[in-house]
């Protein structure tokens, strides 16, 4: 990570799909495409680098690109917890710890990633694993649950959890969503009325 990134610029892809998202707002409100911009250049970065961050030179040239003041485009990426603004681990895991998911086990969740080396707020020193608390991500019926880059982990238990960071310590990809087999935020154990199409 020696780079300064002051030669960022867009991917022919990445330049063509911003485009694509300026387009989406009226004249005189491009302004509005911040957010998903911020998105595109972090997801280039870790394509790029391997680590999805947002480094100052970067935010600063989306910020060019809409005519945005630059302090706009850092107010925004300081804001929103979704936006990294220092290297993170290839794989960043996101324990959400609101109160649906801490009644249900957040704990445990959390127990086993310091049982694989993972502490609150950091990256593990081979640069594979970043662990953040974060507040709810949205699945409190499958709770307790985390986030490990783009994919959802739910209905998660010390066991399950262990299970997830082993197969991602030995470069596989754990099924995501709920792992214990339910659909979206059905019942445990399936459907309990309206079984039949009337």
């Amino acid at each position: 990570m020696t780079s300064n990134f002051a030669n960022f610029t867009w991917t022919d892809a990445n330049a063509a799909e911003a485009q694509r998202i300026i387009a989406r707002y009226p004249k005189g409100r491009e302004h509005s495409a911040i957010m998903p911009l911020l998105w595109l250049a972090q997801y280039q970065m870790r394509e790029q680098t391997g680590v999805a961050w947002l480094p100052l030179p970067v935010i600063e040239y989306v910020a060019a690109q809409i005519g945005m003041p630059k302090i706009r485009a850092l107010e925004v990426a300081t804001f929103y917890t979704m936006y990294n603004l220092k290297p993170i681990g290839r794989f960043h895991v996101q324990v959400c710890g609101t109160t649906p998911c801490w009644l249900r086990g957040s704990d445990e969740v959390f127990r086993a990633c310091a049982d694989r080396g993972l502490k609150k707020g950091e990256t593990t020193a081979d640069g594979l694993f970043t662990l953040s608390e974060v507040e709810c991500l949205g699945a409190c019926a499958n709770a307790p649950m985390v986030q490990v880059n783009d994919d959802n982990y739910e209905d998660l238990t010390y066991e399950t959890m262990l299970t997830i960071l082993d197969e991602l310590i030995a470069g596989r990809t754990p099924k995501p969503g709920s792992q214990i087999g339910r659909t979206a935020s059905c019942p445990e154990g399936g459907p309990t009325t309206l079984k039949e199409m009337a």
